[in-house]
């Protein structure tokens, strides 16, 4: 038996323990009071101010996003200690335009978009739609770039003057690219994916039990990619005045245009018409001082960013349309901005409900959907909404698929954009078994249990064929509930509802030709409509309803970093080593933490389309 540490051994270990104590302590006061003095330095900083001929420079870096990313104060502490931003938020982007219409010292607008990033074509449709009411006002927009992607074009293409680095190239690629199967690796080590799903196109499911798309899969995604290319290649065309069918003959004959054009991509991209000029980026700053005003000081022209500009607009008061933002994939509980969480937006929206100066609430999704519980809970609380007499409105940005669209059943009225994805009404759920690949590492697994059921999920078993009953006929009865709801809310038949569900996936255009959708509107457009429902005038209050920051251990937690779409860091390593690309890998590690997830809640049927809107444009 051990003895006991003496007296005057105890009495220096606590004396040490507490000196430990003590230092960790004002290290963590210390640090605390530096973030909180930073953060209160970003705050209380002096207001800008525009001076007259000013020039708002959007230069627009990261991702386009709804809503930015995490947990509000971790959003905060980011904004203060990063040197740009790391997303965009389209509102922002929205609001300045708008607002710089009309403000008589706002002389021009520029954008740069070389730091621009991930966006979904209905996204891209909005900024674009900003820009021209911009230019409704007379005044010029200059769009400058060192590579034109085509998110990035797309943008560009709408402004009055398009410029191009010389060393520059505009990339029209077309839509689409290629998704990893899995069946014969996961095969191969002994996994066997057990799928339960309902509906022909329901192809989320199809990358674990398959090594090809089904044919159904193929003519689903080739209609919907094959109208989302002719809606990006239209709007491209129109705004610079291109004949019809430019840009498809383009790419048909690059080869030999590329060619006569010397191999140079600057040149042929000027002889093509796609941009009216090449300059590099000190010729663009002495063309806008010739132009506008010059900024003695700074040596350039005069000249206001976008989150300056924000700081400059009066803040509004008085009745308001509420808008609530379900931005990202579905999941049960409480989660921070970036997913949609069931309970976490359904109080959100309890809170616009209760809030007497909300006169509209607005639901803005971009969700490819997933638990079906946590979007039922969002469905319920937006019809308690407008039970209790609000107007509700949904509004579809780049993606509301599956449960993304489920969340729209209770809405006074659905507007989606036309480029928007939508639909892919069905239901799955997956189950791995990992029996086999025990049996590889020549593992075994025994034990006893009361009854079949409780042991039936457990993955180092074979599934029992009763479990598997009972996980389809789960997934079917959520189906028909699915189905039904959606006959009722778009006022058709259940038979004709099941005919447009079976996971099949649509544009927006063609969910209103179908009924799925009640009109086509844009964001701004959509929050016209609801604050004409709620009464409101010409000039009423947009207020954004989200989660509040819940103490500063999520502003220190943020400095631990983000959670990895890697799950398997060895794997990440050894892709790498093989030769894959970053890309590649990004995305084996989000395809097997979706599978994780799903298969965590084999009991919780997922409605999920597995799309990304920013993919589908392809690489940044």
């Amino acid at each position: 038996m051990a003895s006991r540490p003496g007296l005057i051994r105890r009495f220096f270990g606590f004396i040490w323990s507490a000196i430990g104590f003590f230092r960790t302590l004002v290290l963590n006061l210390l640090f605390l009071a530096i973030v909180v003095a930073i953060v209160a330095a970003w705050l209380y900083e002096e207001r800008p101010t525009v001076a007259p001929d000013t020039a708002l420079v959007l230069d627009l870096s990261g991702p386009i996003v709804e809503q930015r990313t995490g947990a509000p104060a971790s959003v905060t502490l980011l904004q203060v200690l990063a040197d740009r931003e790391r997303e965009t938020q389209l509102r922002d982007v929205l609001a300045a335009l708008d607002a710089a219409a009309q403000d008589p010292k706002i002389s021009r607008v520029v954008l740069l978009l070389d730091d621009m990033e991930g966006a979904g074509l209905a996204t891209l449709r909005e900024i674009a739609a900003a820009v021209s009411r911009f230019r409704t006002s007379g005044k010029p927009v200059v769009a400058w770039g060192s590579v034109f992607d085509q998110r990035r074009y797309y943008i560009a293409a709408h402004a009055d003057e398009v410029l191009m680095h010389p060393f520059g190239r505009v990339l029209l690629l077309g839509f689409g690219g290629y998704r990893n199967y899995y069946r014969d690796a996961l095969d191969s080590i002994g996994v066997t994916v057990s799928v339960f799903k309902v509906g022909r196109y329901k192809s989320a499911v199809e990358p674990f039990s398959q090594n090809e798309p089904s044919e159904a899969a193929r003519r689903d995604e080739a209609e919907l990619l094959g109208d989302l290319w002719a809606q990006y290649m239209s709007a491209v065309e129109t705004a610079r005045r291109l004949p019809a069918g430019s840009i498809t003959r383009l790419i048909d004959e690059l080869p030999q245009r590329f060619a006569t054009a010397g191999g140079d991509a600057a040149k042929l991209a000027v002889d093509e018409r796609l941009i009216d000029g090449l300059k590099t980026r000190d010729e663009l700053r002495a063309m806008l001082i010739e132009k506008g005003a010059p900024d003695l000081e700074h040596r350039t022209f005069r000249q206001i960013n976008l989150s300056q500009y924000l700081a400059t607009l009066p803040q509004r008061h008085g009745d308001a349309v509420g808008v609530v933002i379900a931005s990202g994939e579905m999941l049960d509980g409480e989660q921070p901005q970036g997913l949609v969480g069931g309970r976490s937006t359904a109080n959100l929206i309890r809170r616009a409900r209760e809030d007497e100066s909300i006169k509209a609430v607005l639901l803005r999704v971009r969700s490819p959907g997933g638990s079906i519980f946590a979007a039922e809970e969002i469905r319920r609380e937006l019809e308690l909404t407008r039970n209790a007499g609000k107007p509700v409105l949904v509004s579809f940005g780049d993606v509301a698929a599956s449960a993304g669209y489920y969340v729209a059943m209770s809405a006074d009225e659905v507007l989606s954009d036309p480029a928007a994805i939508t639909g892919s009404i069905g239901v799955y759920a997956l189950l791995p078994s990992v029996d086999r690949a025990w049996e590889k590492l020549l593992l075994h697994t025994h034990g006893t249990t009361t009854t079949w059921l409780a042991g039936a999920l457990d993955p180092r078993r074979p599934l029992d064929p009763r479990m598997r009953e009972l996980l389809q006929a789960g997934v079917e009865r959520v189906y028909r509930d699915f189905v039904g709801r959606a006959a009722v809310a778009r006022n058709v038949t259940p038979e004709r509802m099941d005919e447009l569900a079976q996971g099949r996936v649509w544009t927006g255009r063609q969910a209103q030709e179908l009924k799925l959708v009640d009109r086509l509107a844009t964001y701004h457009e959509a929050l016209q409509l609801a604050a004409k429902r709620g009464g409101l005038g010409e000039d009423f209050r947009v207020s954004y309803i989200e989660s509040e920051p819940r103490g500063i251990d999520r502003v220190l937690g943020i400095l631990l970093g983000e959670a990895s779409l890697a799950p398997l860091p060895w794997l990440s390593s050894l892709l790498q080593f093989a030769g894959a690309t970053p890309e590649a890998v990004r995305s084996i590690g989000i395809d097997m933490r979706w599978l994780r997830n799903a298969a965590q809640t084999p009991l919780k049927p997922q409605s999920h389309c597995l799309c990304s809107p920013d993919s589908l444009l392809g690489p940044d």
